[in-house]
C-alpha cells in the first residue's frame, strides 16, 4: 500500500514539474498580456513589390532572372524585340541627313538673294544716274526751245527720255525690294530647315529613348518573386514581366484594439518575431497607425463596442539592418509584433535582440 502511494506521488509530482516546465517555456515564448506597457498582435512580413513592366507595346526577346533570384539596382531583368525600333531610327536618321541638307540649301538661297539685291542696288544707281542726265538734257532743251533754238521735237524727245529714265528708277528700287523680301523669305527657310532639323533630332533621341528602356532593369536592389511573361509572348504598353520585392523596404503589418492603437507613438520600438524563427528577435519602429478601423463590428453603440474596433499598424525593419542579412530576408512570413507603448518600460529579456550571423 505504502509503495503504491510512494508511486502515485512520484508520477504526480514529474507531472506537476512537466506542467510548470511547459507553461514557463511558454510564457517565455508567448508573453502576450503579460508585460504591462507593450502591446501585441499577429501579422504578416511584407515588403515592397515592383512590377517589372514594358513602356511600350512589343515582343518579349529574352528573360535574364528567374524566380527567387537576388538582383542589384541597374541590372538587366529582361529585353524586349526592338526590331521595329530600330528600323524607326535608321529611318530618322535618314532623315536628319536629309534636313541637314535643307539648311545648306536654304543658306545657299540666302547668298544668292543677297547677290540679287546687291545688283537691284547697283542697278538702281545706274538708272538715278541715267534719270539725272535726261533732266540735265531736259533742261536745256527747255532753255534752247525757248530761244527757238532746238526744234520742238527735241524737246518731246527730252522729256520722254526724262520720264523713261524716272520709271526705271522706280522699277530698279521695287527690283530691290523684292530682292529684299526674297532674301527674309530665305532666312525664314533657314530657320525652318534647323527647326526640322532639331525635331529629328528629337524623334532620333525618343527612339533611342525606347530602345533604351526596352532593357528592363531593376530599379533597386532585390529579389525576384516570380515571372508574369515568358520570351516570345506580345505585351501591350505596361504589360508585366516580372514581380520583385524591395528587401531593404521590408515591415509587419499587425492590428491592434482602439485603446492600445489611440497609445502608439510613430517611431515607437518594436520586436518582431516570426513563427518559422522564434529563437530570433528582430528589431523594428512604428511607421504607420491607420487613421480609420479596418474592420469593425456591424454596430458600434457602446463603449464596450468601439474598444472592438481594430487598426492598421506596420513595423519597419530598419533597411541597413536588412541590408546587413539580404539573403536571409523572407516575405510572407507570419509571426507576433511587440510594440512599446510605454517608453520607460524595459524590453523583457525574451523580447532582447537575437539576430542570426551572416
Amino acid at each position: 500500500m505504502k509503495t503504491f502511494l510512494s508511486v502515485g506521488w512520484a508520477r504526480a509530482l514529474i507531472a506537476l514539474v512537466v506542467v510548470g516546465l511547459a507553461g514557463w517555456v511558454w510564457w517565455s515564448m508567448q508573453p502576450e498580456g503579460s508585460i504591462k506597457g507593450i502591446a501585441s498582435g499577429n501579422g504578416r512580413v511584407e515588403a515592397v513589390e515592383i512590377d517589372i513592366a514594358t513602356k511600350t507595346g512589343g515582343r518579349v526577346r529574352d528573360i535574364l532572372a528567374g524566380e527567387g533570384d537576388f538582383v542589384g539596382a541597374g541590372d538587366e531583368l529582361a529585353r524586349m524585340d526592338t526590331a521595329v525600333l530600330e528600323a524607326q531610327r535608321r529611318e530618322a536618321q535618314a532623315r536628319l541627313q536629309q534636313a541637314r541638307m535643307g539648311i545648306e540649301t536654304a543658306q545657299s538661297q540666302v547668298t544668292q538673294r543677297q547677290a540679287e539685291k546687291q545688283a537691284a542696288e547697283a542697278l538702281i544707281a545706274q538708272r538715278r544716274a541715267e534719270l539725272d542726265a535726261a533732266q540735265r538734257r531736259l533742261a536745256r532743251s527747255e532753255e534752247l526751245a525757248g530761244k527757238d533754238a532746238v526744234p520742238i521735237s527735241k524737246l518731246d524727245d527730252d522729256r520722254a527720255a526724262f520720264q523713261a529714265a524716272r520709271a526705271a528708277v522706280a522699277a530698279a528700287q521695287a527690283q530691290a525690294a523684292a530682292a529684299q523680301a526674297a532674301i527674309g523669305q530665305a532666312r525664314s527657310n533657314v530657320i525652318a530647315a534647323h527647326s526640322t532639323v532639331e525635331a529629328v533630332q528629337a524623334t532620333i533621341e525618343r527612339i533611342q529613348a525606347d530602345i533604351d528602356d526596352s532593357t528592363l532593369k531593376a530599379s533597386r536592389d532585390g529579389r525576384v518573386q516570380y515571372r508574369v511573361a515568358q520570351p516570345g509572348e506580345v505585351l501591350s504598353p505596361g504589360g508585366v514581366v516580372l514581380n520583385m520585392v524591395d528587401l531593404t523596404d521590408v515591415y509587419m503589418t499587425f492590428f491592434l484594439p482602439t485603446e492600445q492603437a489611440g497609445r502608439v507613438a510613430l517611431g515607437a520600438e518594436a520586436r518582431l518575431v516570426l513563427d518559422a524563427a522564434p529563437q530570433y528577435v528582430i528589431p523594428a519602429e512604428i511607421s504607420f497607425v491607420a487613421d480609420v478601423a479596418q474592420f469593425t463590428p456591424k454596430t458600434v453603440e457602446t463603449e464596450e463596442e468601439r474598444q472592438k474596433l481594430m487598426f492598421r499598424v506596420k513595423a519597419q525593419i530598419d533597411p541597413d539592418l536588412l541590408r546587413e542579412h539580404l539573403r536571409q530576408v523572407k516575405t510572407g512570413l507570419p509571426g507576433m509584433a511587440w510594440v512599446r507603448l510605454d517608453p520607460q518600460v524595459d524590453w523583457p529579456a525574451q523580447l532582447q535582440t537575437r539576430l542570426p550571423s551572416q
